[in-house]
């Protein structure tokens, strides 16, 4: 591996862990940088072991959210860990069981229709739309959290009714590039929730759909983990763990104030940028 690849690795993990939990689409921002610019299947040869790398950046990624919310996840199964206490209250309403119902209806219809969206919505101009209205479900939540007299409710608040529902918005999530802490996020703030709650629970939910669906399809794809790519897919898992930590952080402390609006703009500016770039070179 030379030292071009090692920067094509440290990029395209610094893009996975930047947008994977923004709502912003990681989707449509890859589409740019690899497609379009950088073309990791070059790199490494073809294009099912670039979907595989994609595969083990999402996984950093992942983990990053797992040290982020160490002791709330604990907590969903009754065990404290480390400052555990002073974080979660003691009747905290969020168990485990709140985040299995949120992930019942993406995991039936993700299930059900996964033939269909890879051989379909996974093209440049579904995607586009996808930004697009992505960006008006949010500009609506945000409109409408104004518009309510209280300030929502907190993560410790949640209902199973509530759970269900942001469980319904993330199955639009399975459209790719409506980017699914978008989706949730919004579906949050609509039901009643705290943009800072809403968020907080998208990221939990994240852990065990996307940990599961990752390390599924890792696993069948064992057999392209060479000896040749593995220090590519060791720097890109890295720099996307590290720069998915800084993203959420800095997410987190920055969503109670910006709320989503500023999200929807870039990403209608993001969609636009994309479609100039794609139908110039058609």
């Amino acid at each position: 591996m030379n030292v071009w690849d090692i920067i094509v690795a440290l990029i395209l993990g610094l893009v996975e862990g930047l947008t994977e939990f923004a709502p912003v689409s990681s989707t449509g921002h890859m589409i740019i940088v690899d497609d379009m610019l950088l073309k990791s299947q070059e790199i490494l040869g073809s294009p099912e072991v670039a979907n595989t790398f994609k595969v083990v950046i999402q996984l950093g990624s992942i983990m990053a959210v797992v040290i982020v919310f160490w002791s709330r996840l604990w907590s969903l199964v009754g065990i404290n860990i480390g400052n555990a206490k002073e974080e979660i209250p003691s009747d905290s309403r969020l168990k485990l069981s709140h985040v299995i119902v949120g992930l019942i209806p993406a995991a039936i219809l993700g299930f059900a229709f996964e033939d269909f969206i890879d051989k379909h919505l996974f093209r440049i101009e579904w995607v586009l739309v996808a930004l697009i209205a992505g960006a008006i479900l949010m500009i609506i939540a945000d409109k409408k959290a104004k518009q309510s007299p209280s300030d929502g409710a907190s993560l410790d608040e949640i209902t199973y009714k509530q759970a269900l529902l942001i469980g319904l918005f993330q199955c639009i999530a399975l459209w790719p590039g409506f980017s699914r802490s978008g989706a949730t996020i919004s579906g949050g703030v609509l039901m009643g929730l705290k943009h800072r709650a809403a968020a907080d629970f998208t990221f939990i939910m994240a852990v065990p759909i996307m940990f599961g669906a990752s390390a599924v399809s890792l696993i069948k794809k064992l057999d392209v983990l060479t000896t040749d790519v593995i220090p590519f897919f060791v720097v890109g898992f890295a720099s996307a763990f590290v720069f998915a930590w800084i993203s959420i952080r800095f997410f987190l402390a920055l969503i109670s104030r910006i709320k989503l609006l500023p999200f929807a703009i870039y990403r209608i500016v993001l969609a636009i940028v994309l479609g100039i770039v794609y139908f110039s070179v058609m």
